[in-house]
């Protein structure tokens, strides 16, 4: 059989060969070959798990799997680079950024295929080769105004997050069929970089995103085993941290872990999408609105069962359990917006510290100091405090459920209306032009973001609580907003106004509920 086709966009400058080669595409089309029907059942079972939550099911503990959460086990133990994780810094991977990142200080960079990536032609194969010449340490970059950017002589340790099991990449066909846009990440990363990687010293670690059961982490193990067999890298070289972002997911912890015991690297709190995952879940429930996203702090009960859970299932497995996103971006020219920025971030790192985290993440190299020290505060000397093992904690289902314990619908306001308006049309208008990481107002939203601002309004709409009229006039309201402070003349020429508005509406008032917003906007991205 062919190996996989490569269909560059029209008038695509660069072709990519030195990434895309032939032994790297013959890999692409073996994985998608091998697990592709795997995961389109997989996907298959989300739908329809998705069906019996809108018919009323509940999601709990596996009675199948009790045994893997009573038994004594342990993952395998990690490489030495892979030992200290305290803070990590992520972000999507053009030149100047991976530099950034690597220089920051952080003990890992997350450089990211995912939802911080539009997935342009250039980003996603532009990015594999800007990985390569990092692990090549051959990596510059000039900016337009002449500043010239290169990496250091101790850099942070690098992981790649592809992209998720329902995501395509359309340009890359085998059997004239989109392949997977995970497996594309993986065997290009894989083909290019992993060998180097293991000649430095260090491997092929990853993030694994969205992952809703046990049966798609043991797809990812089988997608690492055939990898390292075809490549000659012996097995349990490749390290997978697992981001825990789905309802469905906390409750597979365990077993999540147990599937990727040879490859585990632990899990990771994705707290943006986890409460997206909790909105989508069960969109048609009433109990289960949620209030303004501002509201939905990691304090909240149902954050904090989560959180805790996954801190005390890590530990007990040998795992790491790595903390969210502290978002805020600081202010080099504003002393009071950066002091906030500053307390932020302390406040975050300091109680996943104190939570037993052995890690963290920032979205900014200015964040990284900021948040070591309220690791190093805890940790000292230690690596990590996988010692620490949190057997006061005893999580239920009813409170990684209770939705309510945020407020519920008494605490939606107009202002979150047009807050999430805002974000979701500014982000898509991002997006588009082929930026997956926006800074907007402060913040810096990804896909994740834009998701629940997109699902919030959808709920609220269905709910009861807005009617689709009013969320029109918040949209054009703060599209006025955008013009006034981007510049009528930038915004008329670059803002997308229309295009995301268009796309915003068709998630956000859509008759039924669109599972990702990155889906239909992936169409129209050029």
């Amino acid at each position: 059989m062919a190996d996989a086709e490569v269909r560059p966009p029209e008038g695509a400058e660069d072709r990519y060969e030195d990434i895309l080669t032939d032994d790297a595409l013959a890999l692409v089309a073996e994985l998608q070959r091998e697990l592709g029907p795997t995961r389109e059942k997989l996907l298959a079972a989300r739908r329809r798990r998705q069906s019996e939550r809108d018919q009323g099911a509940l999601p709990n503990f596996l009675e199948g799997t009790k045994g893997v959460r009573d038994g004594e086990w342990q993952v395998a133990p990690v490489p030495d680079d892979l030992q200290d994780r305290r803070v990590e810094i992520t972000g999507p991977t053009d030149r100047k950024m991976v530099i950034n990142a690597l220089n920051s200080g952080a003990k890992g960079f997350m450089a990211d295929f995912e939802d911080s990536n539009s997935p342009t032609w250039d980003n996603m194969f532009g990015g594999q080769r800007n990985l390569r010449d990092a692990i090549d340490g051959t990596i510059d970059f000039t900016s337009p105004d002449g500043k010239e950017y290169s990496l250091g002589e101790e850099t942070a340790t690098l992981l790649a997050r592809a992209r998720g099991w329902h995501l395509p990449e359309r340009h890359i066909l085998v059997d004239g069929q989109p392949a997977s846009g995970a497996l594309v990440d993986f065997a290009l990363y894989m083909a290019t970089s992993a060998q180097k990687l293991i000649d430095k010293g260090s491997g092929p670690y990853f993030y694994l995103p969205k992952l809703e059961s046990h049966l798609e982490a043991r797809l990812w193990n089988d997608a690492f085993v055939l990898a390292q067999d075809r490549l000659g890298i012996p097995q349990g070289t490749i390290k997978a941290t697992v981001l825990i972002e789905t309802i469905p997911a906390a409750f597979e912890m365990d077993e999540i872990l147990y599937e990727l015991r040879d490859h585990s690297a632990g899990l990771n709190a994705g707290r943006w999408d986890y409460i997206f995952s909790m909105i989508k879940c069960f969109r048609s429930r009433p109990e289960f609105v949620l209030p303004d996203r501002t509201k939905v702090t990691m304090t909240v009960p149902f954050m904090r069962a989560y959180t805790e859970l996954l801190v005390k299932t890590c530990h007990a497995r040998g795992a790491h359990a790595m903390g969210g996103m502290s978002a805020v971006i600081p202010s080099r020219k504003d002393a009071e917006a950066n002091e906030q920025a500053e307390e932020k971030v302390h406040a975050d790192k300091s109680r996943e510290a104190g939570d037993g985290f052995d890690g963290a993440w920032v979205a900014h190299p200015d964040s990284v100091q900021w948040a070591m020290e309220e690791f190093d505060n805890v940790l000292g000397d230690r690596p990590n405090q996988i010692d620490r093992q949190r057997p006061e904690v005893n999580v239920t289902a009813e409170q990684l459920l209770d939705a309510q314990s945020a407020g519920g619908r008494d605490e939606i306001t107009d202002e979150g209306l047009h807050s999430n308006c805002n974000v979701g049309i500014q982000y898509i208008s991002s997006w588009l032009r082929g930026n997956g990481a926006a800074g907007i107002y402060g913040l810096m939203e990804d896909a994740a973001t834009a998701e629940i601002s997109r699902s919030q309004v959808w709920q609220w709409v269905h709910h009861g609580i807005y009617a689709a009229d009013a969320v029109k006039q918040a949209e054009t309201e703060q599209l006025e907003r955008i013009k006034s402070e981007v510049g009528e003349e930038w915004f008329a020429e670059h803002g997308r106004a229309d295009q995301s508005r268009r796309l915003f509406e068709s998630v956000a008032l859509s008759d039924e509920f669109v599972d990702f917003l990155t889906l239909p906007a992936y169409e129209e991205l050029e």
